[in-house]
């Protein structure tokens, strides 16, 4: 297993167009009758002030805000629009996330669940956002706004965030990447980043492997979180990343792709990495169930289905 320098796409135009297809053959049989209109009221909301954006209209600078600032920079007035729903994702793109095998990798998995609930958002016409995130805190947020255009920049927006991820050190010949363990401070930045995005109860998919070392402490946050908002765990399945094909030597030196550490293990040991993850995050889906939180669980090259099912028994419920 290695930590990929990702130079390509991680989900093309001709995967996007199948889990396209696939979203509007779940949700068709919902929509109909069920969404005559997705706005009502004036259409939109006044939310404040902001600083000017590229793209923001000429039309929506406060001129007289702008004095005080000496234009530099513009001040907008920021408008929200009404609609049936908001859906933030919370989408993991730390380094680790670029571990697998072959074109398998664990941030593929997630960029197709980006791909499906931002398509299906768009479908439905609901405002969709997304914040990525990783073991060194940075992130980057996109604000949430409706259309098929904005899910494939939230979708292009991840694939950007994981390359930046990628400077990874070189790996030894003999070495293997793999991961365990995140900054414990992760959570918290994760959970600020969240509160600041949300301005009224949304629909928050947290997708993830799920697989550090401050998992309950992040399923803390994620609880109180629920208690506001409607907080999905989307977890990848991430045994496959550690199901590695046998090696000859009796010793193996693996390296942390977070945190850089190595420890030796022996062949016996490494091949077992794979049922361990499962069972690590086995223990980790009864401890979210244990605070309330709902999980769908993701396998890889089966992701677009899953979530739409997943998506589509949702909307079954909420009639």
């Amino acid at each position: 297993m290695t930590t990929l320098a990702l130079k390509e796409r991680l989900v093309d135009q001709e995967e996007v167009q199948e889990i396209e297809l696939v979203v509007r053959m779940r949700m068709k049989e919902h929509a109909a009758g069920g969404h005559s209109s997705v706005f009502h009221g004036d259409g939109f909301n006044f939310v404040g002030l902001r600083d000017w954006q590229p793209g923001d209209r000429p039309s929506a600078i406060d001129w007289a805000q702008s004095t005080i600032t000496n234009f530099s920079p513009l001040v907008t007035r920021d408008f929200e629009k009404d609609s049936t729903a908001s859906m933030m994702l919370l989408a993991d793109a730390s380094r680790s996330t670029q571990c697998g095998t072959g074109r398998h990798v664990i941030a593929k998995v997630i960029a197709r669940a980006v791909a499906t609930l931002g398509l299906a958002a768009a479908f439905f016409q609901d405002q969709m956002g997304l914040i990525t995130f990783d073991g060194r805190q940075t992130q980057t947020s996109v604000r949430s706004q409706v259309g098929r255009a904005h899910a494939m920049h939230c979708l292009d927006t991840y694939q950007t965030a994981v390359t930046s991820n990628s400077r990874a050190p070189a790996s030894h010949p003999n070495h293997v990447d793999t991961h365990h363990a995140r900054d414990p401070r992760a959570a918290s930045a994760t959970r600020l980043g969240l509160f600041s995005m949300l301005r009224r109860t949304s629909f928050v998919p947290v997708i993830s492997d799920f697989l550090f070392e401050d998992a309950p402490a992040f399923l803390d946050e994620l609880g109180e979180l629920g208690a506001l908002h409607d907080v999905v765990l989307v977890m990848v399945d991430g045994g496959f990343a550690f199901d590695l094909p046998p090696v000859s030597a009796g010793w193996v030196e693996v390296r942390d792709a977070e945190t850089g550490r190595t420890q030796l293990l022996s062949t016996r040991e490494l091949g077992l990495l794979g049922e361990q993850a499962r069972e690590f995050q086995r223990s980790t889906v009864h401890a979210a169930e244990r605070r309330g939180l709902e999980v769908v669980t993701l396998q890889v090259g089966q992701e677009h289905q899953a979530l739409a099912d997943f998506l589509t028994a949702r909307r079954v419920r909420k009639r």
